[in-house]
């Protein structure tokens, strides 16, 4: 217990970001578990999940950086992937059951000259292998149990989407997309408009937001700083998620309003601010004491932070 009688949390007060180069091979759950483990933390997260056969850039929060996740999973995203040609899976990757084959092997300008008309705001069916709910359950549940299941397209944005290299059976390709993009199905769709049969043989994930493989650092290299008692060497501040959101320098008295849910009145110097449509980050002495969202002349506490 506390000493005002509350029961007190398992693990350490950890906040931040860790930029984790997830290894291929193991799911986003197990490695959220693991850095809560090597950090010892209270709470732990992860910005999008990101499929054991795939690698690259998991962020996992820890702590207060919790409260900071949904701005991580809208963010935009980069991946690195391959298409081997000959072969269509059931969930378009490697791990699936072959369910056609083809000699086509489409040619380097004829790839490029396909690309163009998926980018953009595209409307894109995910595969029938992902985590998406039909009916409360989840749709790769429904097709190992080999139940029909309809994936429904929807709107995705994809903003970049090139190719990098060929061989005789593959194609490498670089995208920067918007959330809720499938790269199986970018993938799939593009075989399917060269008349080819494909599948991703190769993916790895090289962007979340401001996170980036220079940023990243992988599990052997925690492992090894744990051990030597510096793991804390591989956490991002809570606030590198929040970059792209303005600052405003709140006094004392104000940071305790926020802390206990009430506005606070927009100083002078703030009136682009007041105008905005989304949130501020209010901060003393450069430490992030809440999310605040602009209204009626004042600053409303949306999320506030203990740190």
């Amino acid at each position: 217990m506390d000493p005002n009688g509350r029961k007190r949390k398992k693990g350490n007060p950890v906040h931040g970001w860790v930029v984790l180069d997830k290894p291929y091979g193991v799911g986003s759950t197990p490695m959220v578990s693991k850095m809560k483990w090597l950090f010892q933390a209270q709470k732990a997260g992860h910005a999008g999940t990101l499929d054991p056969l795939a690698s690259g850039i998991l962020p996992i929060a820890l702590g207060e950086a919790t409260k900071t996740v949904p701005f991580m999973m809208d963010a935009a995203k980069s991946y690195m992937f391959e298409i081997t040609w000959g072969e269509t899976r059931a969930t378009q990757d490697a791990e699936g059951d072959v369910t056609a084959s083809s000699d086509v092997r489409p040619t380097e300008s004829d790839i490029r000259a396909a690309l163009p008309q998926f980018i953009g705001e595209i409307e894109q069916a995910p595969p029938k292998f992902s985590a998406i709910k039909i009916d409360g359950k989840r749709a790769y549940d429904l097709a190992r149990a080999g139940e029909a299941v309809e994936m429904k397209p929807r709107p995705v944005r994809v903003d970049h989407f090139d190719l990098v290299k060929t061989t005789p059976d593959t194609a490498v390709f670089e995208v920067d997309c918007g959330k809720g993009t499938y790269i199986r199905s970018l993938a799939r769709d593009l075989a399917v408009e060269l008349g080819a049969c494909g599948y991703v043989s190769v993916l790895r994930r090289t962007r979340v937001g401001p996170f980036g493989l220079a940023q990243s650092i992988t599990l052997d290299a925690l492992e090894d700083m744990c051990e030597v008692a510096r793991v804390s060497e591989g956490l991002h501040p809570v606030t590198t998620a929040l970059d792209d959101i303005p600052v405003l320098a709140i006094t004392a008295d104000q940071a305790v309003d926020l802390r206990h849910g009430r506005g606070i009145t927009a100083p002078p110097n703030s009136p682009d601010l007041v105008q905005m449509d989304d949130f501020i980050r209010a901060e003393l002495d450069g430490v992030l004491i809440s999310l605040c969202s602009p209204q009626d002349g004042l600053f409303i506490p949306k999320r506030v932070f203990n740190m």
